[in-house]
């Protein structure tokens, strides 16, 4: 399947001032609090946070699944709170993957039909709808598979037909919520590996939203959420893996909450 369109390195994604505030009988709840942050193809970043700190609030934000409170979000060079909803519905469609944490998979479907699922969204033509679901498939190393049922499939499997479906459009972002919540630990570093190879060999931006410190080792960059903001990730992020170059060199200095700080962080003098 072809890559990404556009060139690595360039932010696909960006949150700007964004706040998410919810009306409760108990009072507002802020879920996300003046949120920066932008997401590059090829990069895949996770969103760290206890249950309950704002990351699927957040995801859904980013998705343009719920509009902020305040602040925007631009996806693909587009201001999602200047487009009318059938316009946001077309650039949520063929720009965006996303990844359930519960799979999603329709139970009557075999593995290659549910991968085809939007393609027959957006009329695609069979036979290149036969040609892309089997790549893609075939990405996700389930070629032997495609004729059964999700009952018929593990749940690794089954989370691999939800991957191979979020990239059968072949998106620019790929958005995954909690993507191995449901999985062994095995298992899940498995799923993980993949949705890492898949964003550095497509060029995708890549946003993963997890708790479990295994899984965040294998990001190229974490940001962690504390009751909406994002907070400097904690010292334990990178327990139980080795670090990567890009973790590395991000280990040496919490990562930049404001563009104030971004630009600090850009014109200070390196070292050594």
């Amino acid at each position: 399947m072809n890559a990404a369109h556009g060139e690595r390195g360039d932010v696909v994604l960006r949150a700007e001032g964004v706040s998410r505030t919810f009306a409760a009988p108990g009072g507002d709840v802020h879920a996300c609090v003046d949120v920066d942050l932008e997401v590059r193809a090829g990069e895949l970043l996770v969103v760290r946070g206890a249950s309950g700190a704002g990351k699927t609030t957040l995801l859904n934000l980013l998705g343009g699944l719920d509009e902020p409170t305040s602040g925007r979000i631009v996806l693909d060079g587009h201001d999602l709170a200047e487009l009318s909803e059938a316009d946001l519905a077309a650039l949520r469609h063929r720009t965006l993957g996303i990844v359930f944490q519960s799979f999603g998979l329709i139970p009557v479907l075999s593995a290659a039909e549910n991968v085809e699922v939007p393609l027959r969204i957006s009329r695609t033509d069979a036979a290149q709808r036969d040609e892309r679901v089997a790549a893609a498939l075939a990405e996700v190393g389930l070629t032997a598979h495609a004729a059964q049922r999700p009952d018929e499939l593990s749940g690794g499997q089954q989370q691999r037909v939800g991957i191979a479906r979020a990239i059968v459009t072949e998106p620019r972002v790929l958005i995954a919520d909690e993507p191995t919540g449901q999985l062994d630990s095995r298992t899940a570093a498995g799923v993980m590996d993949l949705l890492a190879e898949l964003t550095h060999t497509r060029g995708i931006a890549a946003v993963v939203a997890t708790h479990d410190p295994l899984l965040v080792a294998r990001a190229d960059r974490v940001v962690e959420l504390h009751d909406g903001h994002i907070v400097p990730a904690s010292a334990d992020v990178d327990a139980g893996a080795p670090a990567s170059g890009a973790q590395a060199a991000g280990a040496q200095a919490a990562p930049p909450r404001t563009r104030a700080e971004a630009r600090a962080a850009r014109d200070r003098p390196a070292s050594g």
